[in-house]
């Protein structure tokens, strides 16, 4: 009996392609790039699985080229990319890789989190360029953590980790929920839900972790700057689209919020005019799950959802399991 053919659309590490070779002939993209759309509607053409990045575009089209397609799987928690609806529409199980990347992305927040608030790229920038006169009382006075209140938007997995976290620094933790009450932080934390004019308001650093959909794009746009402390800081390692860039960068420069720590952006891997001159902000290339630990745990993920969609059996973080029965 023949191996099914799997196609990996960008190299990924190799602890999931070796449990893919074990039992599929597998082609891997060689160039270390997203694919075009011409691409990869043209490499899937024959795989009977695909496991892909955020940057590949998998709606109908992406079906329609993937003719014999048993199974996708996205190396991302995220999955704004799949038109899910679809795939279940076409009876196609799809899938993505919760929890392996949720501490590393926590820590990722923390990391902007306090390097804007104690101005960490712009002193070592100073540094680096030979100029420090010496300490002085006045110079590169920045924000204090300890104490302060911290606002969770999105409060899944990592929003929660990141909220844990916080116990170190003794802060007073409002959060965001779409659905229902995060009752652990609640009970760990004294953690207290509230709305998002009151979280804005509130808090002194706000972090972002909800999910990107029509009803959080944009989310934060300048009407929501205004509502936040003028001291306040913005922490995203959620999804850029949240945040409107454009009006981000007015806020930085007019002084509406003290600083922005971001990884990810609206039109990756560009920025908005400006962003890249603000002192106050500090820009990361979507580096929240890069860890060793946790980009094998992706990979190991993907792999073993591919392999159970290939082989009928419910892959362990399916997106439509319906599509099962």
């Amino acid at each position: 009996m023949s191996k099914p053919l799997v196609y990996v659309t960008r190299q990924i590490p190799d602890a999931g392609l070796a449990k893919l070779r074990e039992r599929c002939n597998v082609t891997v993209n060689p160039a270390d790039r997203p694919l075009s759309r011409e691409e990869l509607l043209a490499a899937v053409a024959e795989a009977d699985g695909v496991l892909g990045l955020l940057t590949d575009k998998i709606d109908a089209g992406f079906f329609d080229a993937a003719r014999r397609l048993k199974g996708y799987a996205n190396y991302a928690v995220g999955f704004d990319n799949i038109d899910v609806p679809e795939a279940t529409r076409r009876r196609i199980p799809v899938s993505n890789t919760p929890d392996v990347l949720t501490n590393a992305t926590a820590e990722l927040a923390w990391t902007l989190l306090l390097a804007v608030a104690r101005r960490v790229v712009e002193t070592d920038a100073v540094m680096r360029s030979g100029t420090w006169p010496g300490w002085g009382p006045l110079q590169f006075i920045g924000a204090d953590v300890t104490g302060k209140t911290l606002g969770i938007v999105g409060a899944g997995r990592i929003g929660t980790a990141m909220a844990r976290m916080s116990k170190g620094f003794a802060m007073q933790v409002l959060y965001t929920s779409r659905s229902r009450a995060n009752e652990a932080l609640e009970t760990e934390l004294g953690a207290r839900r509230v709305g998002f004019d009151e979280l804005l308001a509130q808090s002194d650093f706000v972090s972002i972790h909800a999910p990107l959909n029509p009803s959080t794009k944009h989310l934060f746009d300048a009407a929501a700057f205004a509502k936040m402390k003028r001291t306040a800081v913005l922490v995203n390692t959620g999804r850029g689209p949240v945040v409107k860039e454009e009006d981000l960068v007015a806020a930085l420069n007019a002084g509406t919020i003290a600083g922005a720590g971001l990884d990810v952006y609206e039109a990756e891997p560009r920025m908005a005019a400006g962003l890249a001159q603000c002192r106050n902000a500090v820009l990361l290339p979507h580096v929240g799950s890069a860890t060793v630990s946790a980009r094998d745990g992706m990979s190991l993920l993907a792999a073993e959802n591919l392999l159970a969609m290939l082989e009928g059996r419910r892959p362990p973080t399916c997106l439509n399991p319906e599509v099962l029965g």
